[in-house]
């Protein structure tokens, strides 16, 4: 648990614990605020998943160890003090003594154990047994110890179950038990009702230990984030609104657009290096000059302070905004260096060509990416010409671990496994650098914050120099509102579920 660290919340990998975690709850919504009359205030969000176990919508239901205010720093929830060992690997966590169960069983630290322990067993298989070891003190405190580095961010995203309910239940049918259709949280939210695949409701929890959230009831509805049903007044807020939806509610006062950056997921053009084509940094140096990437962020509709970078980093760099600033579009000087690495304009076709081999190669990327036809326009200006392979995305991802591609469009998550794969010694694009592969293996041995930050700070030259791939942008999450949501705001503020029992509704 990182106190330096500010970044929003953010969906998790599918490769993550936490999300695995997150898969088996059982729940799902948006809150709602009491007005200034008696009337039951109410707010509705259309979610585009049909499952009740949302990741998001588990923080209505259930309370993590601690959450981001509205200016990102942490703050406790379920926790109320944390302290570790210098190196990381164990930490103290002291509970706050006055949360309960909405059945009115005190929350304990018996309760974190039972739920990670159930979370290492090998039925459910979604941590590896020795990943670490958890020892209660008292009702109130626990200690953990990672034998291993923790997987995905277990302080804010997993949530923790009541021992008291499932204790004597089987893990091996844990997606099967009846807690999850009628789940016992401890946080600001109570299940009421669910229709499978069209609705459920919640309630403000009068008992919360926070105070009864000010939106009395929250109504999840199921299905495609569809601007319709905000137009229509069906609903309060679409998380999840797609770029180019925006532009149908350009201008108009009724709703307000909330954003964050996801820096953890970035869509990338990898040069396969094991092509000829991209072996020399030079050649990767001209690939990335000739791209406008904040043209490309225009032509995708996203928000103009969506940030352009070149190098690897960790979440607290980005969002204290230590990342050195990224090639320009020059594409003049990419035509400089094209000639320099030999790659000579020709006088028929207009493709560059080295000793009568035409400066052609195929990317590889999935149906429903959109940034591949711009690059491929933006390389045919300075004499290269790309031809464009779309998949759906089971084919692409099967082509990305084979390595089988010339280029491919792909999302390089920033975490240190995947740089590991990409940038690592056994690099999948064939990039070999053995300062980069030594300092990621350093990297992936330290849980402490400042010594992550100062390996990367020396990774970042090494990047702006081999430019082993292109970033072209970062996840972007928007939200849509109707105006009367009051309390949202961008960066940390923009997904509701995450927050309800802090909005209020204004008529």
């Amino acid at each position: 648990m990182s106190e330096k660290e500010t970044a929003p919340r953010t969906p998790i990998h599918r490769r993550q614990f936490v999300q695995l975690c997150a898969g088996s709850l059982a729940l799902a919504a948006i809150g709602c605020r009491r007005g200034r009359n008696r009337a039951l205030s109410t707010i509705t969000v259309l979610y585009e998943t049909e499952e009740l176990w949302d990741l998001p919508a588990q923080f209505l239901l259930f309370l993590p160890l601690v959450a981001r205010s509205a200016t990102g720093e942490v703050e406790g929830r379920l926790a109320r003090s944390w302290r570790h060992s210098p190196d990381y690997h164990s930490w103290t966590i002291d509970l706050k003594p006055n949360v309960r169960w909405h059945d009115g069983v005190p929350v304990t630290a018996h309760d974190v154990k039972f739920s990670l322990d159930l979370f290492t067993h090998p039925a459910l298989n979604l941590v590896p047994p020795d990943a670490y070891t958890v020892e209660v003190l008292d009702n109130h405190t626990y200690t953990i110890t990672f034998h291993k580095r923790p997987v995905g961010y277990w302080d804010d995203y997993i949530v923790y179950y009541p021992r008291h309910l499932l204790e004597k239940l089987d893990p091996a049918k844990f997606y099967e038990w009846d807690f999850w259709q009628h789940p016992v949280g401890n946080g600001p939210y109570r299940y009421v009702r669910h229709v499978p695949k069209t609705m459920l409701e919640l309630e403000a929890n009068a008992d919360y230990y926070r105070g009864k959230p000010r939106i009395d009831r929250v109504i999840l509805k199921f299905g495609p984030p569809a601007l319709t049903e905000l137009l229509s007044g069906n609903v309060d807020v679409i998380p999840w609104v797609r770029e180019m939806d925006l532009l149908k509610i350009a201008g108009d006062p009724r709703f307000r657009v909330y954003s964050t950056v996801e820096p953890e997921h970035i869509t990338t053009i990898v040069w396969n290096q094991q092509n000829l084509l991209f072996r020399e940094a030079k050649v990767r140096r001209a690939l990335t000059l000739a791209i406008n990437r904040r043209e490309l962020h225009r032509v995708l509709n996203l928000p103009k302070e969506t940030p352009v970078f070149d190098v690897i980093f960790t979440r607290p760099q980005f969002w204290r905004g230590e990342l050195p600033a990224a090639l320009p579009y020059d594409p003049e000087l990419a035509k400089q260096l094209l000639d320099q690495a030999g790659w000579r304009a020709s006088h028929g076709d207009g493709v560059r060509n080295q000793g009568g081999k035409p400066f052609r190669f195929t990317v590889v990327g999935r149906l429903e990416d959109k940034a591949a036809v711009y690059i491929q326009e933006q390389l045919r200006r300075v004499g290269i010409e790309m031809d464009i392979t779309a998949l759906e995305a089971g084919a692409a991802l099967a082509r990305l671990k084979a390595s089988d591609f010339d280029a491919a469009v792909a999302t390089v998550d920033e975490d240190i496994d995947a740089h590991m794969e990409w940038f690592g010694e056994s690099s999948r694009i064939g990039y070999r650098n053995r300062d980069v592969a030594g300092l990621l293996k350093q990297a992936a041995g330290t849980l402490i914050p400042d010594e992550a930050d100062r390996i990367y700070s020396k990774l970042m030259p090494i990047f702006q120099e081999d430019l082993p791939v292109t970033f072209l942008y970062p996840l972007v999450r928007t939200t849509v509102a109707h105006r009367r949501v009051r309390g949202m705001s961008s960066p940390y503020r923009e997904d509701p579920v995450w927050y309800m029992d802090e909005l209020w509704l204004e008529d």
